[in-house]
């Protein structure tokens, strides 16, 4: 017979988990369990859920966040492998993810871009550089070059397509570009951000950065995408290349996904089928995979496990 059990939020508040946190941890419980390998799974497990639901979060590669109570964190963040940009505002919480993360390797710079909290969408960047639109003010800019490492060269550009990061997809190395970019957008693209430029669309849609999230270790496209033009978008890449969705089957990937080549951080809506593929194809995987020792010894194994 299997246990069944009545879960209570207040029993998660001690490991200061949200409540969309404990849901997925909880999904991602399937997984730990499969990964377990061919066991009985007594009923005391449910007893450790809490400590599970903690451990595993804190061992995952990927974070879910809430921007308030939007999961399209990606239009409120911009994160690279140099720094993280996010918009003011929001709750302590939806920071503390970002800078429990980042926070020792990188910095994480609370700021607007003309006077908007939608960072995430108007600017685009690299370890290299930033992209701001022309609206984004002298004050604003001077706090991004105050906060940002020294060698990150930031250029404000002149742009009819003024939703950067809607229309820019790059990585350290390539950029995939909206196809009616202007030409000397592209060259800054190149100068700025030090990186190959390509016109570009994904399964027929010209927001390249609203469909596809790139790092340096793969891509992740827009769901439709077909296999001949996700072996071509390798190809031009040089990394792998596939095609998922986030946020319970969304196709806006660059609004519920920003990630750089250690760790992601997705919309609370993202099911753990999603998750398991952003780790795979990010590379995130083998860190997730070597903090399992870590959760076995921190959950009592005898007990889950019935010996």
């Amino acid at each position: 017979m299997q246990p069944h059990c009545l879960l209570k939020y207040g029993e998660y508040s001690q490991f200061s988990l949200t409540s969309a946190e404990v849901l997925l941890g909880l999904e991602k419980l399937r997984i730990f369990i499969a990964r377990l390998g061919p066991v009985s799974i007594a009923p005391a497990i449910f007893d450790s859920l809490p400590r599970f639901v903690s451990l595993y979060l804190e061992h995952s590669s990927t974070k879910g966040a809430q921007f308030e109570n939007s999961s399209e964190i990606g239009v409120f963040a911009k994160l690279t492998n140099a720094y993280c940009i996010v918009a003011p505002g929001a709750s302590q919480h939806f920071y503390s993810v970002f800078e429990a993360e980042l926070s020792q390797h990188i910095p994480v710079v609370q700021s607007y871009i003309g006077g908007n909290r939608i960072v995430g969408r108007l600017c685009a960047g690299n370890k290299n550089g930033l992209l701001v639109p022309a609206s984004c003010t002298d004050q604003e800019l001077q706090h991004l070059r105050n906060s940002l490492p020294d060698e990150v060269k930031i250029a404000r550009v002149e742009e009819r397509l003024s939703a950067l990061g809607n229309c820019i997809a790059c990585n350290d190395h390539v950029a995939l570009v909206h196809p009616d970019i202007d030409p000397e957008t592209e060259q800054i693209i190149q100068d700025v951000l030090g990186v190959e430029v390509f016109r570009q669309s994904i399964a027929k849609n010209a927001l390249v950065g609203s469909y596809c999230v790139l790092t340096n270790e793969g891509a992740l496209v827009h769901p439709r995408t077909s296999l001949e033009e996700q072996r071509e978008l390798a190809t031009l890449l040089q990394v792998r290349v596939t095609a998922g969705t986030v946020n319970r089957g969304s196709e806006v990937l660059g609004g519920g996904l920003v990630a750089n080549d250690w760790v992601a951080f997705c919309g609370m809506d993202t099911t753990a089928t999603e998750v398991a593929v952003i780790e795979n194809i990010f590379n995130l995987q083998p860190k997730v995979e070597a903090g399992l020792d870590d959760i076995r010894e921190g959950l009592d194994t005898d007990d889950l496990l019935g010996l």
